[in-house]
């Protein structure tokens, strides 16, 4: 058992499945979970931080890509 789903329970959830997408269309949904788990995989071993944090008022952001302006007009 997988954390209490057995057998017949994922039997069950498969034969669903196949209803639902069809057998034409589960080669696509797995290769795009597969994609989407590579990218998770990749995104977790890069080891480069994302600040989520908003600055503060009056100070200065913390990238300086972002202190550029939108219009392209040099600073």
């Amino acid at each position: 058992m997988i954390g209490g789903i057995g057998i017949w329970e994922l039997l069950i959830i498969l034969f669903i499945i196949l209803i639902i997408f069809g057998a034409g269309k589960l080669p696509e949904i797995g290769a795009g979970i597969g994609k989407g788990i590579g990218n998770f995989r990749k995104a977790m071993s890069d080891g480069k931080a994302i600040n989520v944090t908003p600055d503060k008022p009056g100070q200065k952001p913390s990238d300086p890509a972002s202190s550029k302006p939108e219009d392209g007009t040099p600073t």
